[in-house]
């Protein structure tokens, strides 16, 4: 098991290099760019401002320090300031995601400018509703069931409702299940948990339990039945291909091993039914995710295009998500989540500046890509998942200080969860 006092300075200078890419809004708001050559900030929850907030929130809890509080109040001034001019409502990529982690600031620290920027960005979300979608995606990151799962979370279930509710008639029916488009008329059809049928299963399954919607649930059931249905990874494993027909082929490959498009995502809709189902049994597809994911070779990069990413979407840091999880709530090992901690210690640049880390296009050139600052590929991501598995190697609280949506709270075998539940799950 890797160093925890190494994890931690490390940690720290991602942070430190975070805290340097920062720039200036105006009203002393703080906001960040995708990457540092970018000349804009972005507020989105994806790669962008709102997407750095919740790694300030971890770092001022795990180490105490009101520094990274005072910057998060910064960052969340920048967010009111673009809530009324976004032109997207999604939860990764919208107004949605923005008005979470501007909700989330407030219930932390007491900041009444962002709870009130967080209602007026539900506000305009809600105005834009054509009926049964908000735009071409139709799926988590950029679509109803991300604007669910961000609406329930910020305290708003009318809207979550509202964004779920067209997913019962727009059903398409398959031998095992039901499925959906994830983008108007693609023909494809996705299966995993940012753009598929999983995703789509997961808000399903989460806001309809909360709020006693049966009918919801028994859509996610119906859901997962049809991914699971196309599992090609057993009797032990669990690999569902990231798409029918295959979406983009000359691009995209048939296989994914992270959150986005692989088990390890895949597995924490299972968690999720396994506590909202009370049905134990799901634990056993989460395991063969598991096992798959464990006997993929990841985080080695074993040729073009295998395991080109160290962020919390598409790469290690998602994946160790996942092994904090099971260490939490089933007392695995840590010797997995130390490798991958280990793989992202060896691939950190550090210097002066901090740390950071640069994933890889094979198809480009040249193929090293700059370091970013967010959730999904860059520091914000890594170091948040960083601090947590500090705190669970030393047998500290694994709750996050601020709850993502589509990853379930760590409940312990026959205990009550570990972390914030419900409507107030942002905080």
């Amino acid at each position: 098991m890797t160093d925890t006092g190494e994890v931690e300075a490390l940690a720290a200078d991602g942070l430190r290099w975070l805290l340097g890419a920062a720039r200036d809004t105006g009203r002393g708001g703080l906001g960040w760019p995708v990457g540092p050559s970018d000349d804009e900030v972005d507020p989105m929850l994806y790669n962008g401002t709102a997407g750095v907030v919740p790694v300030l929130l971890e770092a001022w809890r795990h180490f105490g320090d009101d520094r990274y509080a005072d910057v998060a109040v910064r960052a969340a001034r920048s967010l009111a300031d673009a809530v009324d001019g976004h032109d997207d409502d999604s939860l990764y990529f919208g107004r949605t995601g923005i008005a979470l982690v501007l909700r989330a600031v407030h219930r932390a620290l007491d900041c009444p400018e962002a709870d009130a920027a967080a209602g007026r960005a539900l506000a305009g979300v809600r105005s834009r509703f054509d009926g049964t979608r908000w735009g071409e995606l139709f799926e988590l990151m950029g679509g109803n069931a991300g604007i669910g799962l961000g609406a329930w979370a910020a305290g708003d279930p009318e809207l979550a409702l509202l964004a779920l509710e067209p997913y019962a008639r727009t059903a398409e029916p398959t031998a095992a299940g039901v499925t959906w488009e994830f983008r108007a008329g693609v023909p494809e059809r996705l299966h995993h948990v940012s753009h598929g049928t999983l995703g789509i299963a997961y808000a399903l399954a989460s806001v309809g339990a909360a709020a006693g919607r049966a009918d919801l649930v028994d859509l996610a059931r119906a859901g997962v039945a049809d991914a699971v249905s196309r599992d090609e990874g057993g009797p032990d494993g669990l690999l569902i291909p990231h798409s029918a027909p295959q979406y983009r082929p000359d691009v995209v490959q048939r296989y994914s091993y992270g959150w986005c498009h692989g088990p390890a995502g895949d597995a924490q809709v299972f968690r999720l039914l396994r506590d909202v189902l009370g049905d134990p049994g799901w634990t056993e597809l989460a395991d063969r995710c598991w096992h798959t994911v464990t006997g993929s070779g990841l985080p080695q990069r074993l040729r073009p295009g295998f395991w080109d990413n160290n962020g919390r979407c598409c790469g290690t840091s998602g994946v160790l998500a996942l092994a904090c999880d099971r260490m939490a709530e089933q007392g695995d090992s840590g010797d997995f989540a130390g490798v991958l901690v280990a793989d992202l210690l060896a691939r950190a640049t550090r210097d002066a500046e901090g740390a950071r880390w640069s994933n890889v296009e094979h198809k480009a050139d040249p193929s090293t890509l700059e370091p970013e600052t967010g959730w999904a590929m860059g520091n914000a991501g890594i170091v948040r998942e960083l601090l947590r598995y500090a705190r669970v190697c030393g047998g500290g609280d694994p709750a996050y200080a601020f709850t993502w949506p589509d990853q379930p709270v760590v409940r312990v075998q026959d205990a009550e969860p570990i972390g914030p539940a419900g409507a107030d799950a942002g905080a």
